[in-house]
């Protein structure tokens, strides 16, 4: 169904979760998204670097790369994901004066780019800006509520697993 439909009624669907990551000054970094303020669901909240919806008869890769290419501009190959699992979750909130009911099953991928915030490019205009932070300040500052975000705990401690086994 389309994605204005699902989160109408809560109709379970699939999702493709990008963390892009990079080693700078020998600390690694996690490349956060603004959401744009038109968006329907956390405006103006720093969020996963990329993430969207799976169309019918595609996979998640294919999904992620799509993704990328239109939130953030850049061209990467689905063999350079990262695949660290998956993670189901459902909430219900209000935005703009209307219910909106998510019910997901997420596909949680890495992947490593060393790029500047100038070398992304917003080409959908769902992404206001992106920043790069320090992974364990990103991890500290949504678990305590220090910026405003829509991120879940769960997912950066998906990825802090797989950054433990490199």
């Amino acid at each position: 169904v389309e994605r204005e439909i699902a989160h109408q009624q809560g109709i379970l669907h699939r999702t493709a979760h990008v963390w892009i990551l990079r080693k700078k000054e020998n600390k690694i970094q996690i490349l956060l998204q603004k959401r744009s303020e038109q968006k329907d669901s956390f405006p103006g909240c720093y969020d996963i670097s990329s993430a969207g919806h799976i169309p019918a008869g595609d996979n998640y890769g294919q999904s992620a790369v799509r993704e990328l290419k239109e939130e953030l501009g850049i061209v990467v190959r689905e063999s350079e994901l990262i695949d660290c699992g998956n993670r189901r979750f459902h909430f219900e909130e209000i935005f703009h004066g209307r219910l909106f009911k998510d019910n997901q099953v997420s596909k949680i991928f890495v992947l490593w780019k060393d790029l500047e915030e100038k070398d992304f490019v917003f080409v959908d205009h769902e992404v206001s800006e992106v920043k790069w932070l320090d992974f364990e300040k990103c991890y500290q500052d949504v678990k305590e509520n220090k910026i405003n975000h829509c991120i879940y705990i769960e997912e950066l401690d998906i990825v802090k697993k797989y950054l433990r086994v490199q």
